[in-house]
């Protein structure tokens, strides 16, 4: 593909995400009061799953690409937390009351995921172990939702007090997905055309490259919601994706297509996303992650970046 329609398929594509996204918003909103559940949990089931990750990552792992599979989780998990999270603040700072209990659900999930870098190469009995805790965090995040206040906004709490539509909710909750799959599919083709001329190491293009152009409408996830004033669900968007991507899609990788261990991910990107977690916990916990805590995030992946290159 020629560069010119490259950047052109890349533009078109991140348009109609950020449109896409709009229309999630709205029927994520009319589906948490016809559902008479909160728009958190909407944003975690729903925004939280991505099926172009679990395809490129299970696809590489049966095709032996190692690096790409666990790129689609332990780099694509830092991409969301640094890059997604970290433009999000910078141009619309998050504030949100999320339970403590999520907070710290958030911070260990990274942790639990390492359990598949304990063997050479990821057992299947990790892959279930994932599947059973990603279960329970589900629906202890449901439960633990019921009757929580996110927001402290009384614009939003009246609009939510009215009546929504269930059958126009759900289209359009469907359809603002669809779209934003369609949106992601061709900014994903115009990214790697992009970068396609370029001599890009197998591990760099594995934990940096590829997640980062499968994961860049993530950027638009997180920031069109807070501009409409619905922090709950960027903030449910934030952890529902960070615990599809490293336990569910980890545990569907493990059970399936088993991948050998790259030492590198176990020395680098498992300790990295680790401690950048953790930080970002505690800006969850004071309730807001400003513009400063966006820019060290984005600083922060630089860094990652940076070491990638350095070890390669």
């Amino acid at each position: 593909m020629p560069p010119i329609l490259a950047l052109l398929v890349f533009v078109i594509g991140a348009g109609l995400t950020i449109w896409a996204t709009d229309i999630l918003v709205d029927g994520l909103v009319g589906l948490s009061v016809a559902l008479k559940v909160s728009a958190f949990v909407a944003g975690v089931v729903l925004s939280g799953f991505e099926a172009e990750n679990i395809a490129v990552g299970l696809t590489a792992s049966l095709n032996g690409s190692s690096q790409i599979a666990l790129g689609t989780i332990y780099g694509g998990a830092i991409f969301l937390v640094c890059v997604a999270l970290g433009i999000g603040a910078l141009l619309f700072p998050l504030e949100v009351n999320l339970p403590k209990g999520f907070i710290i659900l958030f911070a260990l999930s990274p942790v639990i995921s390492g359990l598949t870098l304990l063997e050479p190469v990821t057992p299947r009995w990790v892959g279930v172990v994932l599947l059973l805790v990603f279960v329970v965090a589900i629906v202890y995040l449901i439960k633990a939702s019921h009757g929580h206040n996110f927001l402290i906004n009384k614009e939003i709490e009246e609009a939510e007090e009215e009546k929504s539509s269930l059958p126009k909710a759900v289209l359009l909750t469907l359809g603002g997905i669809g779209l934003i799959t369609l949106g992601g599919e061709l900014v994903t083709q115009g990214a790697e055309n992009i970068i396609g001329g370029f001599g890009i190491p197998a591990a760099i293009m594995g934990m940096v490259v590829t997640p980062a152009a499968i994961e860049l409408e993530e950027i638009i996830r997180q920031a069109v919601p807070s501009k409409s004033g619905r922090h709950d669900i960027s903030a449910g968007n934030l952890i529902g994706t960070l615990l599809y991507f490293l336990l569910f899609n980890n545990a569907i990788i493990a059970l399936l297509a088993p991948v050998k261990i790259d030492p590198q991910v176990v020395r680098l990107d498992f300790p990295f996303l680790v401690g950048i977690t953790f930080i970002t916990a505690v800006f969850l916990w004071r309730g807001k992650v400003g513009r400063g805590a966006g820019l060290f995030l984005l600083i922060s992946y630089l860094v990652y970046v940076g070491l990638h290159f350095i070890t390669n």
